[in-house]
């Protein structure tokens, strides 16, 4: 018996990632009705509602502006992330840049309602993978959660205003300096789309925001009025010099 409840338990894990997400907890798979996640994996979310930056969105010690974007003033307006990316967090985007399309969903729940914090904006963009790398993964996550949050919200999704014209190398382990230089070209804004309005950027992690301040700049200069992002998750604000 307890072999038979061994099987039917891993069974219903596999099951709820692949056929049935709706039936299983989004972070280990096991059975729950009515709920997103099961309590000890809920446990484990940390949602970004304490103190944060006013400029940045990143969790910090106390609700003000922080030296990093005193030293480097975004070119984006405003930021904000549902989720500090850390506890499972991690786990969860991983899974949904990777493998699992529709955990989009409850990240565009969550963000939309992070959103409403933010001024009402006239259009949505995705943070823009080339050709070549989205046919790599099969889907753009972020494209994905911009279709989502702009079922929730009513506003549409500006496809194609800004696209990334160049493959640049992983950000990951590079510092804010590399990570600007690698960027530094890789996005052009369709003037047309966007002058003169208030966009909102949407993507699924910020890590040093220098992939959003790179669309904003690309926006601005293509004649955007104002640039606000949201994220489903952020890394948490460090002291340690950014450069």
């Amino acid at each position: 018996m307890k072999k038979l409840n061994t099987l039917r338990e891993k069974f219903i894990k596999s099951a709820s990632k692949t056929f049935y997400p709706g039936y299983g907890c989004l972070l280990c798979g096991i059975e729950v009705f009515g709920a997103r996640f099961c309590a000890e994996c809920y446990a484990r979310l940390k949602f970004n509602d304490g103190e944060t930056c006013p400029v940045c969105g990143r969790k910090t010690m106390k609700n003000e502006i922080c030296i990093e974007c005193k030293a480097y003033l975004p070119a984006f307006d405003k930021a904000v992330s549902a989720l500090e990316y850390d506890g499972a967090a991690p786990q969860l985007v991983t899974s949904f840049k990777n493998s699992r399309p529709y955990l989009a969903d409850w990240f565009a729940e969550i963000m939309a309602a992070k959103a409403a914090l933010l001024p009402a904006a006239d259009g949505i963009v995705p943070v823009p993978m080339t050709r070549k790398a989205e046919r790599r993964r099969g889907y753009n996550q972020a494209g994905l959660l911009a279709q989502r949050i702009s079922a929730i919200k009513g506003i549409p999704v500006l496809w194609g205003a800004v696209i990334k014209a160049e493959d640049t190398k992983n950000q990951k382990g590079l510092t804010r300096a590399e990570r600007i230089k690698n960027l530094s070209r890789a996005f052009k804004s369709d003037k047309k789309a966007v002058a003169g309005k208030t966009i909102l950027i949407v993507d699924d992690v910020m890590t040093t925001g220098a992939t959003l301040n790179c669309i904003t700049e690309s926006l601005k200069k293509a004649g955007a009025a104002k640039v606000f992002c949201v994220t489903a998750a952020s890394v948490t604000y460090s002291v340690t010099d950014p450069r």
